[in-house]
């Protein structure tokens, strides 16, 4: 019986866990995502006091959290003494959220060329701009997604990506491999590569790109992912060294990337691609090319 309730916690704590995720994407804190949450789940009117007792959160802060949330249409006031507050059921949270964030979106779009036109007026220094060899650490999903989607975007001869089966699974529903595929409608000649596990076959075989055939290389699934953008740019995977499989289940494992445009590091990377494509070790993992 304990093992049954342990068990329904867990599933209980990955479901809460997955909702806070999606609500920090809409500028909601942790503290503010624990209140609405508990709000929600209740489905009745609750005193501030209580929920501060029920989260261990300082009675103060609760209150500033109630009144923010309230601005913002998620939590309702029901004038009783004590005063008690009341969720907007969580549907309609959701919807709500989106809509603001897309008005947000809206409303810069439309920003756009003004902001432009007023940029463009500024005068500009009179030296010469020179070409820089430029660090950049991308962290998360958005940053990640952005930068490669610019990269693919604007490449015109050859792109160059290798991604073992971790990286596959998440680039997939991430829409990297679409964006692939619009790379090859421009003509840019696409090479891609990855482990022979089932899981990176499967998702490589729900790609529309056009031509596949397979090499071998050893030792590929300790590499990490990187994609170079016509021999002038590249985006690398940080991995956590020293980081056991127990510790990245405990704590969630930060998605970061390196993006350079360094000619050196570029070239290094450049000439490492063909060495794991034309390696030939028998007991290595097979290598699936995607190429235009």
């Amino acid at each position: 019986m304990g093992q049954k309730f342990v068990r329904e916690d867990k599933g209980l704590h990955k479901s809460l866990g997955i909702i806070a995720d999606v609500l920090r994407n809409f500028d909601l804190s942790t503290n503010e995502i624990r209140i609405y949450l508990h709000l929600a789940r209740s489905g009745f009117p609750i005193k501030a006091r209580e929920i501060s007792d029920a989260l261990s959160l300082h009675r103060t802060e609760t209150y500033k959290i109630l009144r923010k949330l309230e601005k913002r249409g998620l939590v309702s006031s029901v004038f009783e003494k004590p005063m008690k507050f009341l969720a907007v059921p969580f549907e309609k949270t959701i919807g709500h959220l989106i809509e603001t964030k897309r008005m947000g979106i809206s409303l810069l779009e439309r920003k756009k060329k003004d902001l432009l036109a007023v940029w463009s007026s500024i005068p500009k220094f009179d030296k010469e701009p020179t070409a820089a060899s430029v660090f950049q650490i991308l962290e998360g999903k958005e940053q990640v997604t952005l930068k490669l989607k610019e990269m693919l975007e604007k490449a015109e001869r050859e792109i160059c990506m290798f991604a073992p089966k971790s990286d596959l699974v998440r680039f997939y529903y991430w829409g990297v491999m679409d964006e692939l595929e619009e790379a090859l409608k421009k003509a840019t000649k696409v090479w891609f590569l990855t482990d022979r596990s089932s899981e990176s076959r499967f998702f490589v075989n729900k790609t529309r790109l056009s031509r596949k055939k397979c090499a071998d290389a050893p030792n590929i699934q300790d590499l990490p992912s990187f994609i170079i953008s016509d021999q002038t740019q590249v985006l690398l995977r940080i991995k956590e060294s020293g980081v056991n499989n127990r510790a990245k289940r405990e704590k969630k494992e930060k998605i970061r990337f390196l993006w350079t445009n360094y000619d050196s590091f570029i070239k290094v990377l450049k000439t490492l691609f063909p060495l794991l494509w034309n390696t030939k070790v028998a007991s290595s993992p097979v290598l699936a090319l995607i190429e235009a």
